[in-house]
C-alpha cells in the first residue's frame, strides 16, 4: 500500500488512483510522476478521466504504432472474426464466431497469421533464416522461447551471451538475460558482453566510424574460456530500457559475424523495434542482418497481446510437444489482430510517412537543449532518447521527472504530453504513434518546448 499521486481538480481521476493505490501492489507498475488515468484514445492523442487531451509520446509502450484505434485497422480485425451488427440480433444468446479461445486446436485465423508474417519477414531478403514461427504472448515469453529452443539443441553447449545493459524482460530466462552481471542472483550460464555507449550518447555523433576492436577482442577472449560451450548471443538492436542507444550496423553485423564463424545462434530481440520504429519494418533489415531468431511483440498486435518468435525450424523442431505450450499463445483474438497490423502496414504508407516524421522529431528534440535541461539526443526512425542533464544542483533523475510531471500537466487548452517514467533513471523516450500527422507532430514539439522553456524558468518548481 502507498499513498496515491493526486493533483487538483482530477477528481475522477484521483478517485482511480486511490483505488489503484490501496488495492494493487506498486510492483505492478513502472513509476511515473504523473500516473495518467486513461479514459480513452485515438490517433496520436489520449484523453484522461477528467478529459484532458495529452499528445502520446509512447505508444503505450511501442505498441501502437499504427496509432490508437484506427477505423481502418479495427475493420479489418473484427472482419476476421466475421463480427457484423446482425450477430447481435435475435437467437438463443450466442453468436456463431471464430472462437475465442481454441487451447491446442488450431484456426484458420492462425495459419493466416503464420503465412502473412513469414511472408513479410521473407520479403526483406534478410530473412533467409526465418521460416517458422512459434507464439507467446508477452515479450518476455518471445525471448524465454528462443532461448529455450537454442539450449535445447545442444546440451552441452550452456553459454548464453548477452550485451550488458539490454532489456529483455522480467520473467525466467529473459530476466537472466537483462542488465548485467552486477545483479542479483544473476543466471550462471550468462555472460556479457559491451554495448557501444559513449561512441553514440548523442546525435551529434552519428555517422562517425565505430572502432571495433575492443568488442571483437572481447568476444574472442570468451571463445577463448569458453569455446563450443557458448549455445547463443542474444541482442537488442538499440538498447531501449537501457537508455536509448543506437549503434551503428557495423556493430550488430560484427556480432553475427562472430556467430558465424563458431556456429552461435544468434537471436535478435526486436520486441520493441518491430515494425517501422527503426524506419524499416524490421531493425534486422535496416542493419542488414540474418538472424537465427528473432523475437517480436509490441506493436505486432498494435494494441492486442502478442509476440512470438520467427527463426529456424530445425532448431525448434528440436523442443518437443507441449515443451513451448501455453493457454494464450496462437489465441484466436492475437492472430487476427497480426494480421489486421500486417494488412494495414501492406496496405498504407506508414513507413513512408514514418520518414517524414524522424527528421521532424530531430529537430525538434535537439532544440530542446537550449533550454538547459537536455543534455543529450539519441534515436533513429521513430523512437526517440531525450537525456536530461544536472540543473543547478538538480540531479538529472529528478529533472527527468519534473519534465514528465510539467508534460502532464500541459498549458491549458493546448493539452499536455504523455510520457513514461524515465529510463536508465535520467532519459525520456519519445515514440509517438508513427501515424501522426505532421502538423500534430510540430505541434507536440513546440508545445514541449514551451514547457520546458517554463519549467526551466520555474528553477523546477513543477
Amino acid at each position: 500500500m502507498t499513498d496515491s499521486i493526486t493533483f487538483p481538480g482530477e477528481d475522477r481521476s484521483n478517485a482511480a488512483r486511490d483505488v489503484v493505490a490501496h488495492q494493487e501492489p506498486v510492483a505492478l507498475r513502472t513509476f511515473t510522476p504523473s500516473q495518467a488515468v486513461l479514459a480513452k484514445s485515438a490517433g496520436c492523442f489520449h484523453w484522461t478521466a477528467d478529459g484532458r487531451r495529452l499528445y502520446d509520446y509512447s505508444s503505450g509502450v511501442l505498441v501502437a504504432n499504427l496509432g490508437h484505434n484506427p477505423k481502418s485497422w479495427l475493420k479489418r480485425f473484427v472482419e476476421n472474426f466475421g463480427w457484423t451488427p446482425e450477430i447481435f440480433k435475435g437467437g438463443d444468446g450466442y453468436a456463431e464466431l471464430v472462437p475465442l479461445t481454441a487451447y491446442n486446436a488450431i484456426t484458420e485465423v492462425e495459419t493466416l497469421a503464420v503465412q502473412k508474417l513469414l511472408q513479410s519477414v521473407q520479403a526483406t531478403h534478410f530473412g533467409k533464416r526465418l521460416d517458422t514461427v512459434m507464439w507467446s504472448a508477452s515479450g518476455s515469453e518471445a525471448v524465454i522461447k528462443a532461448l529455450w529452443a537454442c539450449l535445447h539443441r545442444d546440451a552441452s553447449r550452456d553459454i548464453i551471451l548477452a550485451t550488458r545493459g539490454g532489456f529483455h524482460g522480467k520473467k525466467g530466462l529473459a530476466g537472466a538475460v537483462t542488465g548485467s552481471e552486477t545483479d542479483a542472483n544473476r543466471d550462471p550460464r550468462v555472460r556479457f558482453i559491451s554495448f557501444p555507449k559513449d561512441e553514440i550518447a548523442d546525435h551529434s555523433q552519428y555517422g562517425q566510424p565505430l572502432d571495433l576492436s575492443k568488442y571483437e577482442a572481447e568476444l574472442r577472449a570468451l571463445h577463448d574460456e569458453f569455446g563450443s560451450r557458448i549455445n547463443c548471443l542474444i541482442t537488442e538492436p538499440y538498447l531501449g530500457g537501457g537508455g536509448s542507444y543506437h549503434p551503428p550496423k557495423e556493430y550488430l553485423q560484427m556480432l553475427q559475424r562472430f556467430c558465424r564463424e563458431h556456429d552461435i545462434l544468434f537471436i535478435l530481440d526486436e520486441v520493441q523495434s518491430n515494425f517501422g520504429r527503426t524506419g524499416k519494418m524490421y531493425a534486422f533489415e535496416k542493419n542488414e542482418i540474418e538472424p537465427d531468431f528473432v523475437t517480436l511483440g509490441k506493436g505486432l498486435g498494435n494494441g492486442v497481446a502478442v509476440s512470438g518468435v520467427v527463426g529456424r525450424g530445425d532448431i525448434m523442431a528440436t523442443l518437443k510437444y507441449g515443451e513451448a505450450s501455453d493457454t494464450w499463445s496462437a489465441n484466436p483474438i492475437a492472430s487476427a489482430a497480426v494480421v489486421a497490423t500486417l494488412d494495414e502496414f501492406e496496405a498504407t504508407g506508414v513507413i513512408k510517412h514514418a520518414e517524414q516524421l524522424t527528421p521532424i522529431f530531430f529537430d525538434g528534440l535537439n532544440a530542446l537543449k537550449e533550454t538547459g535541461l537536455i543534455a543529450k539526443v539519441r534515436g533513429e526512425g521513430m523512437v526517440f532518447g531525450i537525456e536530461c542533464a544536472d540543473v543547478n544542483g538538480t540531479p538529472a533523475a529528478d529533472v527527468a521527472n519534473a519534465i514528465v510531471k510539467a508534460c502532464y500537466l500541459g498549458q491549458g487548452d493546448r493539452g499536455g504530453i504523455h510520457f513514461l517514467g524515465a529510463l536508465a533513471g535520467k532519459v525520456l523516450r519519445v515514440s509517438p504513434p508513427m501515424t501522426m500527422t505532421l502538423d500534430e507532430a510540430k505541434d507536440s514539439l513546440d508545445l514541449l518546448q514551451a514547457i520546458c522553456r517554463d519549467l526551466a524558468a520555474s528553477g523546477l518548481q513543477s
